[in-house]
């Protein structure tokens, strides 16, 4: 299963959103630096809507949604690089997750300490890109100043990847993440094995309060947390490529407890139509480069999960590996068609399904199923 990691400065709301987003208690939140140790992880459901509509047409005995694993990574500090803090844990921890989600604080608020002293996103968002960088610095300038055997007879591979870390070097050493140096298709898969931890894809979760989620939803940036939320989003979207969401772990926190019903009457109090929950995990979903389509029948409705560029034969190997070396054609169709046709026979009818081959790739919210001989 593919994994995510939350990062983040201490004390900027981390192990709160991970209890919330995993609705667990596993990770302790409390106001001091380093209170999580050890990595905490939990399984992530991802929310999708499709399901109960599928669900409820093919009166499924039971819905099984797709899943990533999110990980809550202990607090960094300035020099974790060099070892300061828990910076080797942080480093390891990081390297072994597959994107990661920065949990940035945009709110003012006196009683909860801040590591740094005062309230700067952009700050907080550099010191962090920073310390990755200089650790993935240090890692590129040991593999050139050791090039390999390969590389000293001449191999062709060995010298596009010595030039490629030359590359990197020059781009590193401008305090820029590896993620936004351009890159060949060819270079990009060399690239995946020097395992940087610059060039995961990241998403930023902009951290409010309570009473400032509803308007910040809307659109609204006045007062000073809309202020540093839209200059988290603009600095993201110019400078890092990325994209960011906003998010309330105080409100988050408070829905764990709550039943759905009054979870959605609490939200709509305060004037917010989903929790941010939500949108955070479909964004990670999104960023990790996953994409879902669907099966449905009386027994279940359930969300597999494949990746962007999948063909028909892997997205059936999902389910078992002998639909995908067995694999004949995809019967296929799209959901929003489904929805406005309101059964599989009027679909039919209408001359909406499909009949998929092997060099079909897979849209998000395909609706199929599989022949295959074996």
């Amino acid at each position: 299963m593919v994994r995510a990691g939350i990062v983040g400065l201490p004390n900027v709301g981390k192990s709160t959103l991970f209890n919330a987003v995993t609705r667990t208690r596993k990770a302790q939140a409390a106001n001091y630096p380093f209170c999580t140790i050890e990595p905490n992880v939990g399984i992530v459901t991802v929310p999708d809507t499709r399901l109960d509509w599928l669900a409820q047409m093919s009166k499924s005995e039971k819905t099984l949604p797709a899943t990533i694993e999110l990980v809550d990574i202990a607090g960094l500090v300035k020099g974790a690089s060099q070892g300061e803090g828990l910076g080797n844990q942080f480093l390891t921890h990081i390297r072994e997750v597959d994107a990661i989600v920065q949990v940035v604080r945009c709110f003012e608020d006196a009683d909860i300490h801040h590591v740094a002293g005062s309230v700067d996103p952009l700050r907080d968002i550099e010191t962090i890109i920073t310390e990755l960088v200089l650790a993935d610095l240090g890692s590129v300038t040991k593999r050139l100043d050791k090039p390999g055997k390969a590389a000293k007879q001449g191999d062709a591979i060995a010298k596009a990847e010595l030039a490629l870390l030359a590359r990197l070097k020059d781009h590193l050493d401008k305090d820029l993440p590896a993620l936004t140096l351009e890159m060949s298709p060819d270079e990009a898969k060399l690239a995946k094995g020097f395992f940087l931890l610059t060039s995961k894809p990241t998403l930023f979760a902009c951290n409010v309060k309570e009473e400032e989620l509803g308007a910040l939803t809307r659109g609204e940036r006045s007062g000073k947390t809309g202020e540093q939320v839209k200059k988290v989003e603009d600095y993201c979207r110019t400078r890092l490529s990325s994209k960011s969401v906003i998010v309330s772990a105080q409100i988050e926190s408070e829905l764990v407890d709550l039943p759905e019903a009054e979870g959605k009457e609490y939200l709509a109090g305060l004037g917010v139509k989903e929790s941010g929950v939500g949108a955070l995990i479909r964004a990670t979903y999104e960023l990790l480069g996953l994409r879902t389509y669907l099966t449905t029948g009386p027994k279940e409705t359930r969300a597999w999960t494949i990746h962007t560029g999948d063909k028909a034969p892997q997205a059936a190997g999902v389910i078992h590996t002998d639909f995908e070396r067995g694999f004949i054609a995809a019967e296929t169709v799209a959901f929003s068609d489904l929805q406005a046709a309101g059964t599989m026979l009027k679909v039919r009818e209408a001359g909406k399904l499909r009949v998929e081959g092997k060099e079909y790739v897979v849209q998000d919210g395909d609706v199929m199923e599989f022949r295959f001989n074996v």
